[in-house]
């Protein structure tokens, strides 16, 4: 059976039937102070309804459009704007990207470093959701805290406020439906049944924060006429059909706050099986689609009334159909070092720590007398990895596996790009990130916003460790890491695992830049004027 490695609470749920036996039990408004700046008042401001389409891409996109697969994308397209090249955040996976969504703000500030990483706060690996493989040597039920409690509540940075916190902050209102990051002000009681208190490790009620209107699989749900959605064979509640029917009621209720985020997670299942050509998720999302525009009473109206944006969050590339020739393994080349095992917590004479994203990963050298720059001397020895990088006192050193070139920078300087930051260069980074440098301009090529992304991971936790991706069509891989030959991933900074499109319905505004850092002030200025 497939298993959705982005999100942990399926696998939790598959092992243990988890979710089932919890429930929305209260909420209740946290007074916080209010926001420091003003936003000018928009009281006729339609709603938002944001969805998102978990490994949308353009191609694929406009293929189901021209079968007529997907109506509904098709009509909001005609009736707005198309923005086929939307830069995801790093890494391109859905804990980080939602991050980057939720808090307008690259890694380095909102602090989720991807859906495995390690803590040297607390000597451990961090797992937000895991393959079948990994499943067996990690204990599940600290899965299931990292990913519904901890994430939120802990891991995503108090210093940068999510758009919930925003609107709530400004007296608006918000809804998160079946999305994996939704830290608010009102607080949510979820009762989590006794089968997996029995041990007293899981306490009986989890009090997270989210927004106002909150929904989140089997946990929560707005509808009460949804619980058919969670069941066994349905993923618990973490489908589209599930999304769609909570995204439906709240316009049935006449009760849509200012804005809506609504995740559609199946179509990055079909991607990672299928590979990045395969329609048929795009097809189910666009009938969950359907079902929220009909809400509306006719698609017409549901544009008149409200804006619409309809987004992926990170991209996937196919992966070779063959388990030799598409996985690159990374615990050979640092054989050198003694490495922690997955299901063994770290020990003192442990060197080295290794956290596998897919077509990403984090090198951890916990012994201080590992030299990182040892670490990436030895990790050249693969000539598939793509870009190697790590940091010094003041910069990032960046090269890969294919030469020995290296270049370095650091932000601030006499370069800027298309975005509007400032850069100092050192090297040639042409060969390495596909860079351009002219009048002191830089353009960027097959890594979109590549200096500022991965400025984002290297500075996203604390510890010392390498950034690698790999080439397109491999996967990287480590102890019972999950595969997906034949299929499709993401991970990296390649343009092929970061472009996402855009549809936007009800408004011609557009993001000030068309990056997915850049869209939650654009939605707060949507909202407030």
């Amino acid at each position: 059976m497939k298993i959705n490695n982005k999100i942990a609470i399926l696998l939790v749920l598959s092992l243990s039937f988890l979710i089932l036996g919890c429930r929305a039990d209260s909420s209740r408004q946290i007074n916080q102070q209010s926001v420091k700046f003003h936003i000018t008042e928009n009281q006729n401001a339609k709603p938002v309804i944001f969805i998102l389409v978990d490994s949308l891409m353009d191609k694929p996109l406009q293929e189901a459009i021209q079968e007529g697969r997907a109506p509904a994308m098709q009509y909001l397209l005609k009736n707005g704007q198309y923005f086929p090249q939307v830069v995801s955040s790093f890494p391109t996976m859905s804990v980080t990207v939602d991050s980057t969504l939720l808090t307008g703000t690259y890694a380095d500030q909102h602090h989720v470093p991807g859906l495995v990483w390690y803590s040297d706060k607390e000597k451990r690996m961090i797992f937000y959701g895991n393959g079948a493989k990994e499943a067996l040597k990690i204990d599940q039920l600290q899965v299931f805290m990292e990913a519904v409690y901890q994430l939120n509540q802990v891991h995503l940075s108090k210093k940068t406020k999510t758009i919930h916190e925003e609107l709530a902050d400004k007296g608006k209102e918000s809804a998160s439906i079946n999305a994996l990051v939704f830290r608010g002000r009102t607080e949510h009681v979820l009762n989590v049944p006794r089968f997996i208190t029995y041990r007293n490790r899981v306490p009986e009620q989890l009090i997270v924060t989210g927004p106002k209107w909150f929904s989140y699989a089997a946990l929560a749900q707005l509808d009460p006429n949804n619980s058919w959605n969670t069941l066994l064979w349905k993923k618990y509640g973490m489908n589209n059909e599930f999304s769609a029917q909570d995204t439906a009621f709240l316009i049935n209720q006449k009760k849509l706050p200012n804005v809506t985020i609504a995740y559609f997670p199946e179509n990055d299942h079909s991607v990672h099986k299928k590979g990045p050509a395969q329609l048929g998720g795009i097809e189910k999302a666009d009938q969950a689609l359907q079902v929220v525009l009909n809400a509306y009473g006719s698609w017409e109206q549901a544009v008149k009334n409200a804006i619409w944006i309809v987004m992926g969050d990170s991209a996937q590339t196919a992966v070779y159909n063959d388990r030799q020739a598409a996985t690159v393994e990374l615990m050979p080349l640092l054989n050198d070092y003694r490495i922690a095992k997955l299901n063994q917590p770290v020990k003192t004479e442990d060197q080295i720590v290794i956290s596998t994203n897919e077509r990403m990963a984090y090198v951890y050298a916990i012994d201080a007398k590992v030299e990182l720059s040892d670490v990436v001397k030895l990790l050249q020895n693969e000539d598939k990895l793509d870009i190697i990088a790590r940091k010094d006192d003041k910069n990032i050193l960046v090269t890969s596996g294919k030469n020995g070139n290296t270049f370095s920078y650091r932000p601030g300087g006499n370069l800027s790009d298309e975005y509007g930051q400032s850069w100092t260069l050192s090297g040639e980074p042409g060969n390495l990130v596909d860079i351009t440098i002219n009048n002191n301009r830089i353009k960027y090529g097959i890594y979109p916003d590549v200096l500022a992304r991965l400025y984002g991971a290297m500075h996203s936790h604390e510890g010392r460790y390498v950034v690698v991706t790999v080439q397109p069509g491999y996967e990287l891989v480590s102890e019972s890491s999950t595969t997906h030959i034949g299929g499709g991933s993401h991970g990296s900074l390649h343009e092929k695992d970061s472009l996402v499109p855009l549809i936007i319905s009800g408004t011609n505004t557009r993001p000030k830049t068309l990056r997915i850092v850049d869209i939650k002030d654009w939605i707060l200025q949507l909202v407030n004027g």
